[in-house]
């Protein structure tokens, strides 16, 4: 009985020192391992060598119908979805999974990622709570982050429609000023 509690515990840190390395924020890591606040804050300053960072979690489903995160949003929860439906890993595993397959994805087509593992996290949690779901685009078959009660018959996605304004950032206007 002993060596399952340890083997346990050594899980529960391992899962914590990944989560650190992912970026989560010190609430998710509380909710995600049964390990002690003071202890995630020791090895969240071992692994990070600062402090975790303090305030709120970014709370609200809105965030995930802007234009790029929408983009990212879907992009990692076709990820998740597709690792609970055909594997056997589910939880806090499926998420780091999900989330480094993200991460993988985003720097093969060199961009930046704009959901973080925190956001990602939430996220999940959203769906779970029946608050958002994915819907086909009209014009490219693609799974899409939408709100559930949203009307989305002939919902057409960002990549498809981007606004007026999508890329035009501050960054992408230096990569433009500088290859000009």
């Amino acid at each position: 009985m002993r060596n399952k509690s340890v083997v346990t515990e050594a899980r529960e840190i391992q899962i914590a020192v990944e989560l650190i390395n992912l970026g989560a924020r010190l609430q998710v890591l509380q909710e995600e391992t049964a390990v002690s606040r003071e202890r995630l804050l020791k090895l969240y300053k071992e692994v990070k060598g600062e402090s975790p960072a303090k305030g709120m979690l970014p709370y609200s489903t809105d965030w995930f119908m802007s234009w790029l995160p929408n983009i990212h949003s879907s992009l990692f929860m076709d990820i998740y979805q597709f690792l609970i439906a055909n594997t056997t890993v589910s939880g806090v595993e499926a998420l780091i999974k999900s989330y480094r397959l993200y991460l993988e994805q985003v720097d093969i087509s060199q961009g930046e990622a704009a959901l973080s593992i925190t956001r990602a996290w939430f996220l999940i949690r959203f769906f779970d709570a029946k608050m958002l779901q994915l819907t086909d685009c009209q014009e490219c078959g693609g799974h899409f982050v939408v709100h559930t009660n949203d009307l989305c018959k002939n919902y057409v996605c960002g990549i498809c429609r981007p606004p007026s304004r999508a890329g035009k950032t501050k960054k992408a206007a230096l990569m433009d000023a500088i290859t000009a």
